[in-house]
């Protein structure tokens, strides 16, 4: 369930468009008014607003706030004004692209591929090919030299059925392949690539079910364990986090962080951001407008 709130009563996009305009002009720019406005209109609204801006002005609204906004501000506010396959291809380049590339910085990756539908991960590729003129699985092929690149490849490229059907006999038996193949930290196994790139959604929880009630430890915390910078907790995993799913099921990962930290999301939005950007995180996880 999405958390984004939108008011009861909401202008047109030629209103939201010549207020938007308005606070983008001169030195000061209102960010207040621009958090207001497009942290709280859904993707459609968004859309509409771009449009009816280009219309207007005869710019692209996203290359004005390229100009006049700064910082993790900046990050957040374009990837919110992308649609989501564009988003999610320049969040995949981001990572490719960084001189340094560390493990936890390319779980935008598995992100992406993991939990997107199958129709929007092919538009997510498609979309990279649009604005970068080369696939995905190539930027990801001669970018990563590490025992990943074969997991990421095949990840990306998969199209997975979303049926909920689960054969509890195979997952059995794939949650011991996997297990064999982290005990000998070999995550490029044939075996991992297999299971983690052609098994649903569905199938794969009931394998890290069966692997748990096998081995009596969580498969992502031996992972975790076995793998040194996998996770950490940073400004871009959390706008990332906040921005991409605010619209598609934030309210329940508010509900999964709870579970596992014993701490609201919105305390730590709240913590650990600030200025503006904390209030254009928090309208976007659902504070009261």
């Amino acid at each position: 369930m999405a958390s984004l709130r939108l008011p009861d009563s909401i202008p047109s996009p030629v209103q939201d468009s010549e207020r938007l305009n308005q606070a983008l002009q001169g030195r000061g720019v209102d960010e207040k008014v621009i958090v207001w406005i497009l942290g709280h209109r859904n993707a459609i609204q968004r859309k509409q607003i771009k449009d009816t801006y280009q219309q207007l002005y005869k710019e692209s609204i996203i290359h004005r706030l390229q100009s006049k906004l700064f910082g993790v501000f900046k990050t957040a506010m374009i990837l919110w004004m992308n649609e989501a396959p564009e988003r999610d291809a320049i969040l995949a380049n981001m990572a490719l692209k960084r001189k340094r590339k560390k493990i936890n910085q390319l779980q935008v990756l598995v992100e992406i591929a993991c939990a997107s539908s199958p129709d929007h991960l092919m538009a997510v590729r498609q979309a990279y090919f649009s604005l970068y003129e080369c696939s995905l699985e190539e930027d990801i092929t001669s970018n990563i030299s590490t025992s990943l690149q074969k997991l990421l490849v095949g990840l990306v490229s998969s199209y997975r059925h979303d049926r909920e059907l689960v054969d509890f006999n195979l997952a059995k038996s794939e949650a011991t392949k996997l297990h064999e193949a982290i005990e000998k930290k070999q995550l490029d196994h044939d075996d991992v690539v297999w299971i983690m790139t052609t098994r649903n959604f569905f199938q794969l929880r009931a394998t890290f079910v069966c692997y748990k009630q096998s081995y009596e430890v969580a498969i992502d915390q031996v992972i975790r364990a076995s793998t040194i910078g996998y996770w950490t907790k940073d400004e871009d995993s959390l706008t990332r986090a906040i921005v991409t799913r605010a619209e598609i099921d934030m309210t329940k990962i508010k509900e999964e962080y709870f579970k596992m930290n014993n701490t609201n999301l919105d305390d730590v939005v709240r913590r650990d951001a600030s200025g503006v950007y904390k209030s254009f995180l928090m309208a976007l996880i659902g504070e009261k407008i």
